[in-house]
C-alpha cells in the first residue's frame, strides 16, 4: 500500500514538473524570438478570435501569421492554453482550429494572386 502512495506521488510530481517545464519552454521560445512583437495588435486579435472564438482572419493578418512561422504560432497557442483563464476550453478543439487557421492562411499566401 505504501509503495502505491509513493508511486502516485512520483507520477503527480513528474506530470507537474513536465507541465511547468513546457510552460517555461514556450515562454522562453516566445521571449527569445520576440514572437509577440512580430504581428500587429489587430492581427493578433484576429488570429486569436479565429482560434479561440468564432471569427475570421483577413489576408493581411494571414500574411503576418505566416511570416511569424508555424513553430512560433504553435508556441503562442500552447502558452495561451496553459493560461488558467482558458482551462475550460478543449485543447484538442483549439489545436484543430489553430491548424485550420494556419493551413488556410498558408494556402492563401501560397496561392498565386489573380491577374489584373
Amino acid at each position: 500500500m505504501a509503495s502505491l502512495n509513493v508511486y502516485s506521488v512520483l507520477v503527480v510530481l513528474f506530470l507537474t514538473c513536465g507541465a511547468i517545464m513546457a510552460t517555461k519552454e514556450n515562454d522562453q521560445i516566445i521571449k527569445e524570438n520576440n514572437c509577440e512583437t512580430k504581428m500587429g495588435f489587430r492581427c493578433v486579435l484576429e488570429a486569436f478570435t479565429s482560434i479561440f472564438e468564432t471569427g475570421s482572419i483577413c489576408n493581411k493578418c494571414c500574411g503576418e501569421l505566416v511570416v511569424l512561422g508555424k513553430f512560433f504560432h504553435s508556441a503562442l497557442v500552447k502558452r495561451t492554453l496553459e493560461n488558467p483563464l482558458f482551462k475550460d476550453l478543449s485543447p484538442a478543439t483549439i489545436i484543430a482550429k489553430s491548424s485550420k487557421t494556419w493551413n488556410n492562411c498558408l494556402a492563401l499566401i501560397d496561392s498565386p494572386s489573380p491577374s489584373a
